[in-house]
C-alpha cells in the first residue's frame, strides 16, 4: 500500500482520476454525489484522527496504577493505537463503494471502519457490520433488498476506475454507469506485486457467505486454485474478531497459520489493512524453536510413522512412566519427630494435581501435598511447629526429596522424544501397535537430530510435560512479592506509630488489602509464556491438506474449543488426500465439521487452465478443478531452458509493474537464486514454496523433474496455477515435451 502521503485524498480537488476512455463515468450526474461525500469523509477523517491521538496522547500520560487499573490502561492504550494506525494507514480509499436501498433515496457507503462527522451522521459503515453485508452479498437471483451498487478502484488515493450493478428497474435513473462487471474482470488481471493487495472491494458474494459464517466448530473452506481462499481466510479472521466477542484478543485470539514463510510474508499487510494488527501468524514449524532449523524426513516411510496422530498420542504413555508413585512407605526424619509416610500417602499426594497440569509444573503441587501430610501427622503430637517452618525444613531432607525425584522427576521434552528414537524397549512401550520392523526403523544413531516430522511429538512432550522452571520462577516472583510487602508493612507502622492519637486517616494504612495494594506487582517480573503455545479462541488454516494428523494435534493442543477455519483443496495435497475433509478431520479429533465450496476461478486465465486441468486429472480424475471467468489473450508458450534470460530480461523491459516467478526443482533453485539478484522482480521458488502465491509472469523449468505419481502432478499443477497473466514452460528438448 501506498503513504497516506502519496495518496493525498482529493484536497482542493477532484477525488476522481479517471482516464480518457472512460470519460463517460466522470459526467457530474454520476459522480457529483460521490465527490461530496468525499469530501466529508476528508474532513471527518482528519477530526477524528487528531482526536484519536490528542486521546491516546492523554491515556499515556496518565498514571499507570498497578493491577486491574494497569490493565486497563495497557488495553486502553492498545485500542487506541490500532485504531490511529488505521485511520492514518488510509485516505479517502478508507471507501470501499456505496450501495443504494431499493425506495431510498441516499446511497449508504461502506467503508475498511466506521466514520461518523462531527454532527453524528453515519458517513461510512464498517465493512463487517451487518449493515454492509448486503454491498458484498447481493446477487441479481438474491438482491438483499438494494437497488443499485458501486465499487471504486484507488489508485494513490483517488479513484481509478468504478463500476456499477443494478438490481432493480429504479436504480437505472440516471445514476448508474453500466459496464456489467467489465471493470471488475478488468481489475482481476491487474499486475501483481510482492506483497497481496487488500482485495475487500472485490469481494464477491460465494466469498462473503463464508466470510460471514459463524465460528462454533470447523469450518471447512474447499476451492481450487484462484477461488479466493486464501482472501476468504485473511479477510475472515478480520470479521470474526470484529463480529464474535468470543474470540477478542482479551480471550485468546486468533491465530493465523500458512503453509511457509514466503506465503506469510505476502500476506503481511493484509490483515494491518483490514484494521487487525494483533493477530499471530506462523506456520508449523514457528510452533517450536527446534523448527528453524529442522530438515524434511529424508525417509518417506520414517516420516510416514511419525505422521500418524497414534504415535504422538503415545508421548502420553512415555511421561506416565514416570508418574509412579513408590510403591513402599518411607520414615521421614525431621527436627521434632519421625513421620511415617506410607505408600498410601504418596499415592494421595501423586492424585493432588489436576489431570490438566503438566508434570513438571505438578510436581510442587505434590511437594505441598506430601508436607500437608506430614504436618497434618506431626500435628496429631504437636501443634505448635506452624506450617511454614516445617515446609522449610523438609527441603533439606534429602532422603525425601531424593524419593520424590526418582518417583517423578523433572523431564526435558527433548529427552522424551530422543529416548523413543534411543531406546526401543522404551518406544515398544509407549507405542504398543509398531511392529519390530517399525521400531528398528524410527532407531537413529543421533536421537536429537530433529527433523520436521517430529516437531508434533516434541510439541506433544512440551505441553504434556510443561515448564520444568515455571515452579521455580513462580516461588522466586511469590518470595519478591511478600519481601516487597514485609518492607512496606514496616514503613507503614513506622508511619502509624507516628501518629499521636491512633485515630487520623494515617490509621487506615493498617488495612490489610490497602498493604497489599501498595505492593507493585508490576515490577516484579511475571513468567515468561510462549505467545504460540496457546490457548486460542480460534485458529485459521491455510494450505491445511498438507497437515499430518500428528501435525494437527500441535494445533487441536492450542484451541480446546475446536473452533476452526481451515482452507485447502485436496487436489493440492502433495501426498494424496484419499478421504472426504469430513472423514479426515474427525479422525483426527474434530467433531462439529462444516464444508463450504467455492468453484470460481477469479485469479486464472482460461488459457492455463486449459492447459493444467489435463496435468492434475490424470492423476486425480475427481479433482475439484475451478472455473475461470476471465481470459488474458496470452497462449501458454513453450521453448528451451536456453530461452529462460532472453524471456525474463524481454518481460521486464515491456513490464514496468509486476512480479514473475521461476517455479523449479530444488537442484535448480538453488543456482537460480544467485542469478536473479539483479532482477528483483523476479523470483525463484519450488513448487512448494509457491503455494498460496500469485504472479504475473510464471515460467516452469523442466516441469517433468518435479517427480512422479500424485506428488509430481500436484506439483505442477500448483506452479501452472500459479499465474494471473502468463505462463512459459521450459524444457531440456533432450528430455521430451512436458506438461
Amino acid at each position: 500500500m501506498s503513504e497516506k502521503s502519496e495518496r493525498g485524498g482529493a484536497q482542493g480537488g477532484s477525488a476522481f482520476a479517471l482516464p480518457e476512455r472512460l470519460a463517460g463515468k466522470a459526467d457530474p450526474g454520476l459522480i457529483g454525489g460521490d465527490e461530496a461525500h468525499f469530501a466529508a469523509i476528508g474532513e471527518s477523517l482528519a477530526r477524528a484522527t487528531a482526536e484519536v491521538a490528542e486521546q491516546l496522547d492523554a491515556v499515556r500520560k496518565a498514571p499507570g496504577g498497578a493491577g486491574q487499573a494497569a490493565m486497563e490502561r495497557d488495553v486502553e492504550v492498545y485500542r487506541l493505537s490500532g485504531r490511529l494506525r488505521a485511520l492514518r494507514r488510509f485516505g479517502l480509499d478508507l471507501c470501499l463503494g456505496r450501495m443504494v436501498p431499493e425506495g431510498a433515496d441516499d446511497p449508504v457507503y461502506v467503508g475498511r471502519l466506521g466514520l461518523t462527522d462531527a454532527d453524528g451522521r453515519r458517513l461510512l459503515v464498517d465493512w463487517r457490520s451487518p449493515a454492509a453485508a448486503p454491498f458484498f452479498g447481493a446477487t441479481h437471483a438474491d438482491p438483499m433488498g438494494l437497488a443499485s451498487r458501486r465499487r471504486y478502484r484507488w489508485t494513490r488515493g483517488r479513484v481509478g476506475d468504478y463500476w456499477d450493478e443494478v438490481f432493480t428497474a429504479d436504480g437505472l435513473d440516471g445514476h448508474a454507469a453500466l459496464d456489467d462487471q467489465s471493470a471488475f474482470i478488468a481489475s482481476l488481471g491487474t499486475t501483481r506485486s510482492s506483497r497481496m493487495r487488500d482485495v475487500l472491494a472485490t469481494i464477491q458474494a460465494d466469498q462473503d457467505a463464508v466470510v460471514r459464517a459463524g465460528s462454533r466448530g470447523a469450518l471447512v473452506v474447499d476451492g481450487g486454485p484462484g477461488t479466493g481462499k486464501t482472501v476468504v481466510a485473511l479477510h475472515r479472521t478480520a470479521y470474526l474478531l470484529y463480529s464474535d466477542p468470543r474470540l477478542g484478543h482479551r480471550r485468546g485470539g486468533v491465530l493465523f497459520v500458512g503453509p511457509h514463510q514466503p506465503y506469510l510474508n505476502y500476506v503481511a499487510d493484509v490483515l494491518p489493512s483490514l484494521g487487525e494488527e494483533g493477530v499471530l501468524t506462523c506456520t508449523v514449524r514457528d510452533l517450536l524453536p527446534e523448527g528453524a532449523d529442522a530438515p524434511p524426513e529424508a525417509d518417506p516411510e520414517v516420516a510416514r510413522l511419525k505422521s500418524s496422530a497414534d504415535l504422538v498420542k503415545g508421548i502420553e504413555k512415555a511421561v506416565r512412566l514416570y508418574e509412579e508413585p513408590p510403591s513402599r512407605g518411607m520414615t521421614v526424619s525431621t527436627d521434632w519427630a519421625d513421620i511415617r509416610l506410607t505408600a498410601d500417602d504418596w499415592a494421595e499426594a501423586f492424585a493432588a494435581p489436576g489431570a490438566a497440569t503438566p508434570h513438571n509444573e505438578a510436581r510442587d503441587l505434590i511437594w505441598d501435598e506430601l508436607a500437608t501430610i506430614l504436618h497434618d501427622k506431626l500435628s496429631a503430637h504437636d501443634d505448635t511447629i506452624g506450617p511454614d517452618l516445617f515446609r522449610r525444613s523438609l527441603r533439606y531432607d534429602e532422603d525425601l526429596t531424593g524419593a520424590l525425584n526418582r518417583a517423578w522427576p523433572l523431564l526435558d521434552p527433548a529427552d522424551v522424544v530422543g529416548d523413543l528414537w534411543s531406546v526401543p524397549a522404551y518406544l515398544r512401550m509407549c507405542a504398543p501397535s509398531l511392529t519390530p520392523d517399525e521400531v528398528r526403523a524410527l532407531q537413529r544413531p543421533d536421537a536429537h537430530a530433529w527433523t520436521v516430522s517430529d516437531l508434533p511429538l516434541l510439541d506433544a512432550a512440551r505441553q504434556r510435560l510443561g515448564d520444568p522452571d515455571a515452579a521455580l520462577r513462580k516461588r522466586r516472583r511469590e518470595a519478591d512479592l511478600a519481601a516487597q510487602r514485609e518492607r512496606m508493612a514496616d514503613v507503614i507502622d513506622n508511619v502509624v506509630a507516628a501518629d499521636d492519637d491512633g485515630e487520623g486517616a494515617v490509621s487506615m494504612l493498617r488495612i490489610g488489602d490497602l498493604r497489599n495494594s501498595l505492593v507493585d506487582e508490576d515490577a516484579v517480573p511475571a513468567a515468561d509464556r510462549d505467545a504460540l503455545a496457546g490457548p486460542f479462541a480460534h485458529i485459521v488454516v491455510d494450505e491445511a491438506q498438507e497437515l499430518t494428523d500428528a501435525e494437527w494435534q500441535m494445533l487441536l493442543l492450542r484451541c480446546p474449543s475446536r473452533s476452526f477455519t481451515i482452507v485447502g483443496d485436496r487436489a493440492q495435497a502433495r501426498h494424496g488426500f484419499g478421504e472426504s475433509w469430513r472423514e479426515r478431520l474427525e479422525r483426527v479429533g474434530f467433531d462439529r465439521i462444516e464444508v463450504a465450496s467455492l468453484s470460481v476461478n477469479y485469479r486464472t486465465p482460461e488459457e492455463v487452465m486449459a492447459e493444467a486441468e489435463p496435468v492434475i486429472r490424470a492423476a486425480l480424475p475427481d479433482a475439484n478443478v475451478p472455473t475461470s471467468i476471465r481470459a488474458s489473450g496470452i497462449p501458454v508458450t513453450r521453448g528451451p531452458l536456453a530461452d529462460l534470460d532472453t524471456i525474463l530480461d524481454t518481460w521486464l523491459a515491456t513490464h514496468d509493474e509486476g512480479v514473475a516467478c521461476v517455479i523449479t526443482n530444488t537442484e535448480q533453485h538453488r543456482r537460480l537464486r544467485e542469478s536473479l539478484v539483479d532482477r528483483p522482480r523476479v523470483q525463484a521458488l519450488t513448487p512448494d514454496l509457491s503455494k498460496g502465491l500469485e504472479f504475473d509472469l510464471v515460467v516452469l523449468l523442466d516441469p517433468d523433474t518435479f517427480g512422479t505419481g500424485i506428488e509430481g502432478a500436484v506439483d505442477r499443477y500448483v506452479a501452472m496455477t500459479r499465474s494471473t497473466r502468463q505462463l512459459t514452460v521450459l524444457t531440456d528438448p533432450a528430455a521430451g515435451n512436458a506438461p
